[in-house]
């Protein structure tokens, strides 16, 4: 049993926080209402009328508070429904960060084992690059986590009006490391930056550059855009 997640798992969710938090929101509008099926062996989620093709990330059970990656999964080990899950444990061994490489963790110890477990699934979903995750009862005590793998579904935008809200909400969701939010969408968005002490810059496509500052203890002190040519 853990009580709590490690800095490095910590700072790798960081990383997508932000991007995280804005692609969940378009994922969220994208997806009908409605019942959800799915045919593990095609890798395909239907719900309101809408297919996708997806990726088991992991189940999670409700009543012992234990997540359980999909490449792990009896049933499903070695196949392509779980092809995602599968890359997410290779880059937890290749970074050393255990919470994706161990087969099963027992999250009973945190204070709220389900919120821990959709930051699990927010992490893998980071780290696959997927755009977004759907949680859906499996049973009476069993959630299951997808990724979708499908280019219908769309992706969110780089908008710079919206920029100082989405990343200051991505610092907010752990409070780890600021910097590694704002860093991390950037590089999401394939947007280089240049860092120099407390500051973070970055010149957006469009021409518009970004100026993020940092206070003495690291938090998001100032968002602000200069418009291009």
């Amino acid at each position: 049993m853990i009580t709590r997640f490690g800095d490095a798992f910590l700072n790798e969710t960081e990383r997508h926080s932000a991007w995280g938090a804005a692609q969940l929101e378009t994922l969220t509008s994208f997806l009908p209402e409605g019942p959800w099926t799915a045919d593990l062996e095609t890798c395909a989620y239907r719900q309101g009328g809408l297919e996708l093709r997806v990726s088991v990330l992991g189940t999670f059970d409700l009543e012992e508070g234990t997540w359980m990656w999909g490449w792990a999964n009896p049933g499903l080990r070695g196949t392509e429904v779980v092809a995602l899950a599968a890359a997410v444990e290779r880059y937890g061994r290749k970074q050393g960060i255990p919470e994706f490489t161990e087969e099963t963790l027992d999250l009973s110890g945190f204070a709220d084992p389900w919120h821990a477990a959709e930051t699990l699934a927010f992490a893998g979903m980071g780290v696959a690059g997927a755009p977004g995750y759907i949680g859906a009862p499996a049973g009476p005590t069993t959630r299951i986590y997808f990724l979708p793998d499908d280019p219908q579904v769309p992706r969110a935008a780089l908008d710079p009006v919206t920029l100082p809200r989405t990343l200051v909400t991505g610092a907010g969701l752990l409070g780890h490391s600021p910097r590694s939010v704002v860093t991390g969408y950037f590089d999401h968005h394939g947007v280089p930056v240049d860092e120099a002490g407390d500051l973070v810059t970055a010149v957006l496509p469009g021409g518009s550059a970004v100026r993020i500052g940092f206070d003495a203890v690291g938090r998001i002190s100032e968002v602000s855009l200069t418009a291009g040519p």
